[in-house]
Order: C-alpha cells, then sequence, then structure tokens
C-alpha cells in the first residue's frame, strides 16, 4: 500500500470519529435537529423519540412558550401558603415534596409540555429532575418567581 493509500485511510478515520457528534444540539436542548421547546423534535425525515431529560430555560424562554404554545401545565411546586400569596395565573400547585407520589396521578400525559417552577428555582429543579425519572419527556424548568417579571395573581 502506498504512502498515499495510508494518508486517504488516515483521513478517512478521522472524518468518521469527528462526523459522530449530533446535529443541530443546543446546550439545554433535546438534541435533535430543529427541536423547539414544546416541539415535535423531528427532522421532517423520521420521526424521533424524545429523550426524558432535564432542561433549563429562563423566564423569558417559558413565556415565548406559553404565548405561542397551547395545552401546556404550569406547575408550581411551592408551598401551599407561598401559592396562595403570588403564583402565575393557571398554574397549578403539587409541592415539590409531593411530587414523586402525585404526579402520576395528576398530570397523566408524560408527553405534555410542562413549564415548572417555584420561588427561587432548587425546588422547581428538584421536581423537573423527579419528573424527568419518572418518565416525563416535555419537562422545562424556569426557576423561580422571583424572577418572573410578567404578570401574577394572589388568593
Amino acid at each position: 500500500m502506498g504512502i498515499m493509500n495510508y494518508f486517504i485511510l488516515i483521513l478517512s478515520i478521522a472524518g468518521l470519529l469527528t462526523g459522530c457528534g449530533t446535529p443541530g444540539a443546543q446546550p439545554g436542548g433535546s438534541g435533535t435537529t430543529g427541536a423547539q421547546p414544546g416541539g415535535s423534535g423531528t427532522t421532517g425525515v423520521s420521526a424521533v423519540t424524545k429523550a426524558a431529560e432535564y432542561r433549563k430555560i429562563t423566564a423569558k424562554e417559558a413565556y415565548v412558550m406559553m404565548s405561542e404554545q397551547t395545552g401546556y401545565i404550569i406547575l408550581d411546586v411551592r408551598t401551599d401558603e407561598e401559592y396562595k400569596d403570588k403564583r402565575i395565573e393557571g398554574a397549578i400547585l403539587i409541592p415539590d415534596y409531593e411530587v414523586k407520589n402525585r404526579v402520576e396521578g395528576e398530570l397523566a400525559d408524560k408527553d405534555q409540555l410542562i413549564l415548572v417552577y417555584c420561588r427561587s428555582g432548587r425546588r422547581s429543579e428538584n421536581a423537573a429532575r423527579e419528573m424527568v425519572s419518572l418518565g416525563y419527556t416535555n419537562v422545562y424548568d424556569f426557576g423561580g418567581i422571583n424572577d418572573w417579571p410578567y404578570d401574577t395573581v394572589s388568593g
């Protein structure tokens, strides 16, 4: 085998090794080409099964998703007292310490878009991760209501 053949073989192997990344992967995204928050995660060529993974987004991204999507759930994982004091309109309450025992009974569609928040972001992260471990595939943690610059309700 000549030197040129070795060179071509090395380039081919290098191309295989470096060309195996996931096209279109975004930090915190689904890792599928063309995937949008709440979207189908498909490229149009063939359907891709959504993976259950933790996703962190900003309050602004959550607000945009709420403006553009339908059929989503806003999940407040704070205490009953915190919920009554101030919440995002339409949010349902399942305190973080009850998520493991209640969420599957109350939110049966594991592929439904679910936007999770708490006060500062710690409990929402834990709750979102718990939901992912239970097989929920479309969960987004947008942190705390402390960072929510949009309208809220009380009572």
